[in-house]
């Protein structure tokens, strides 16, 4: 596996990690709030050892890229993610592209592909997509954030985020909360994107562009995963699985059953890759 890190033109952190030969795919990965692209290399080594090759970014205001922490908004990351892909191609030119996108990445994967921005990659796995949350019964809170996102966008409150629901491994939480590139922190105007672009992709069509696999764990006290079966309800089988895991938290890439989830992971992305017309 070879790993290379590299600073865009604006200051924004990628990297990617790559097998020893050419990769079959390439997976382009989207990481959650408050975290950073560097707590994949685990699921980038698997990903690597089945000669698949993983590229990645930090988002504005999160982990070595530039801004204040927590104030991501939307249309720039968009911007990125389509940078990120088109920069593969350059690389890869010819290999079947995958977007990966976990919690706040997920959210991000689904809106650049309902965007139908270019290039579209040949499939997406959506990882604890928060269209349910804890955050959106809170019609109060919601209101607040709604008006302080348009009058005061730059007002930075804690996110909520608690460690201990992230996963059951131990040592995943404590490396998370000993991770000096791990924030708290969120925007108003983040917070005021995150539900207007929740608002729009359930209110619009949801028949994915692209073939979808949707993986949530039940136990999910951040993003529930009842808002990916209504999601996939709404779509359809055709193009879209969903996988609701039993008593997994919110990141079933680092839970301790996290071998089987890959499994189911790359089962998937393989029949995708084989009912896909030649590139």
């Amino acid at each position: 596996m070879r790993h290379e890190e590299e600073i865009w033109e604006d200051g924004v952190f990628a990297q990617r990690w790559e097998p020893a030969g050419a990769p079959r795919a390439v997976v382009h990965l989207l990481h959650g709030l408050g975290e950073h692209s560097g707590r994949y290399g685990v699921l980038a080594e698997r990903f690597t050892g089945e000669g698949i090759a993983v590229s990645t970014l930090d988002w504005r205001g999160h982990g070595r890229s530039p801004g204040p922490r927590g104030d991501t908004r939307f249309e720039p990351a968009l911007a990125d993610v389509e940078r990120l892909l088109a920069r593969g191609g350059e690389r890869w030119p010819g290999t079947p592209a995958f977007l990966y996108g976990h919690s706040l990445g997920a959210l991000l994967a689904i809106a650049f592909l309902a965007g139908e921005r270019v290039p579209p990659p040949g499939g997406a796995v959506i990882s604890a997509v928060g269209f349910h949350s804890a955050l959106r019964e809170q019609r109060a809170k919601v209101r607040l954030a709604r008006v302080l996102g348009r009058v005061a966008p730059k007002l930075r409150l804690a996110s909520g985020i608690d460690p201990e629901t992230l996963s059951h491994d131990p040592k995943v939480v404590a490396a998370y909360r000993a991770d000096p590139l791990v924030h708290d922190r969120v925007s108003t105007g983040f917070a005021l994107d995150a539900l207007e672009t929740v608002d729009r992709l359930l209110a619009g069509r949801r028949d994915p562009a692209v073939p979808l696999l949707l993986i949530h764990g039940s136990d999910d006290q951040l993003a529930y995963a009842s808002g990916a079966r209504e999601y996939a309800a709404a779509a359809g089988p055709d193009g879209c699985t969903l996988l609701v895991y039993e008593g997994l938290s919110h990141e079933v890439h680092n839970e301790p059953d996290q071998a089987r989830v890959f499994a189911d992971v790359l089962r998937w992305m393989d029949a995708t890759l084989s009912s896909a017309p030649p590139t």
